[in-house]
């Protein structure tokens, strides 16, 4: 398996979750809604998830291995920083 994209949709500086993302996995396969959520310790990312009748959040896609899950969480937070990076770089080049 290999992350061919990732786009980050939108960013936010309130709250805990700081980002909404898409993943495109060997350029068949996209994954939407992905969050960047700011953890007690670190940022951490959680698959796009639906509340169930009973109320209970549930992911609705989700890595089944733990080397797949760090796949996943180290390309979007790594593609994450350097958004924030670039969106930084632009806001000092305006002064």
């Amino acid at each position: 398996m290999v992350i061919t994209d990732v786009k980050i949709r939108k960013i936010m500086t309130e709250g805990r979750l700081r980002a909404v993302v898409s993943v495109t996995i060997d350029d068949m396969f996209a994954v939407h809604d992905i969050k960047v959520v700011q953890g007690d310790e670190r940022l951490f990312v959680a698959m796009p998830s639906r509340k169930d009748e009973n109320g209970v959040f549930r992911d609705v896609v989700h890595p089944i291995s733990a080397s797949a899950r760090s796949l996943f969480e180290e390309t979007i937070l790594d593609a994450y920083e350097k958004q924030l990076a670039m969106l930084e770089a632009e806001e000092d080049a305006e002064f």
